[in-house]
């Protein structure tokens, strides 16, 4: 698990991430995933999706409103800085791909591996006014591994709520690799590779560090192992793959494992208090108005312990310290703490620095937002283009796979 402050550089592996339409997006949505997208697309070769199919998972009664929620969250994530020239930005259900594998993969997935999710049982008992006694909604950690691994990525990242649901998809693709991955000439393959890999020393060191992770599962031999193999230029792909696939076991790597890449978990406060949620009413939107903002932090909760203005309080108490976390310099939170724990500031006070950040960011991506807003088909040719390099690296993916299941037209029967 690699956390988010240890980014690999430029260049270094593929990032695959999504989330389900829900219309325009709020601080939350925005702390919690998309900001940490925006950097990513900078360091790594990344495809978006929007999740449109899992979106029916639980709302399947109602999708009247599902495109609008699709046009207006893409709107917000260009508006957060997206940028279609640098990742792929695209609509789940527009790659059939994710389809094909979801189907084939369910041929050999373990029922009790679904029911295991954790967030399974939790879902239903937090949304028992639906009936998600359906297939769908059991399947969905499945269809979420299969939107993964069509795309092979090296890391996916998610927050830690997320870890488990990733842990699946890494034993969905070590269970494919081994039913399917098997060659008898395999071992013989990867002892030619290994000759290539360098001189006696480099060979060693990648047999040891091979034997420690198989052993004692040492994240840190496989890891150190893999840099090992990606930093031989020289190697040619196919023996390259045949080393990376040896660290996992004695198969071909067809559908590779990734990584999580562990980003940060903010606490992002709503109005109330309580985590910012659509569900609890308690939001500010990405592109919100400036006077709408002012009105709702002024009226934000504060630390309870401050009745009167004369009254101390302490910023861990106070929802408001929470966003200055996010948005205030080093400088600015250590005035806010020194005037609230002396009460040498008000609620107010304390507020407009906030405020000013929060205006300050709304309006930048209402100015990117705007192009968009008054030209929708832009937003459409943005997505065709992200479906189109998407289905691209699904169809090389599933050709892999229909190969190892045997499903390739015209294959020859033995």
């Amino acid at each position: 698990m690699r956390p988010m402050n240890s980014a690999p550089n430029a260049g270094a592996g593929r990032v695959l991430s999504g989330m389900r339409p829900t219309g325009a997006l709020h601080l939350g949505n925005y702390h919690g995933a998309l900001r940490n997208w925006v950097d990513l697309q900078h360091h790594h070769e990344c495809y978006f999706f929007v999740a449109d199919w899992h979106a029916l998972t639980t709302d399947y009664e109602n999708p009247s409103l599902l495109q609008k929620h699709v046009h207006e969250m893409v709107v917000d994530w260009l508006a957060a800085g997206l940028d279609p020239d640098k990742c792929a930005i695209f609509i789940q259900s527009q790659v059939p791909g994710h389809a094909e594998l979801h189907l084939l993969l369910s041929m050999i997935t373990p029922l009790s591996w679904l029911e295991r999710v954790p967030t399974y049982k939790d879902q239903q008992a937090q949304l028992k006014e639906k009936d998600l006694a359906t297939y769908g909604f059991l399947g969905y950690p499945l269809l979420q591994s299969a939107d993964i691994l069509i795309y092979r990525p090296d890391f996916v990242p998610v927050g830690e709520d997320q870890v488990a649901h990733v842990e699946m998809t890494r034993e969905v693709a070590r269970r494919f690799n081994n039913l399917y991955g098997r060659d008898p000439a395999f071992a013989k393959k990867v002892k030619a590779a290994l000759g290539k890999l360098g001189p006696a020393e480099a060979r060693e060191q990648y047999t040891a560090l091979r034997r420690s992770h198989q052993e004692s599962g040492t994240a840190d031999a496989l890891s150190g192992a893999r840099k090992l193999v990606q930093a031989a230029g020289h190697l040619e792909g196919a023996d390259r793959e045949l080393l990376l696939a040896n660290l996992e076991g004695e198969h071909h790597r067809l559908l590779p494992a990734p990584e999580v890449l562990l980003t940060p978990s903010p606490k992002v406060p709503g109005l109330d208090g309580r985590k910012m949620s659509k569900s609890y009413g308690n939001t500010i939107r990405l592109t919100e108005e400036p006077e709408s903002i002012d009105k709702k932090v002024r009226a934000m909760s504060t630390d309870p312990a401050r009745v009167r203005r004369t009254d101390p309080g302490t910023p861990e108490k106070c929802p408001v310290w929470d966003l200055h976390k996010l948005y205030s310099s080093e400088e600015t939170r250590a005035w806010v703490r020194q005037g609230c724990t002396t009460a040498g500031i008000g609620c107010l006070d304390c507020k407009k620095p906030v405020i000013e950040r929060i205006c300050a960011d709304a309006t930048t991506m209402r100015e990117r937002a705007a192009p968009y807003l008054t030209n929708p088909a832009r937003v459409r040719e943005i997505l065709d283009a992200g479906a189109k390099r998407a289905n691209a690296a699904a169809e090389s993916t599933m050709q892999v796979v229909r190969g190892a299941m045997n499903l390739l037209p015209g294959a020859s029967a033995s």
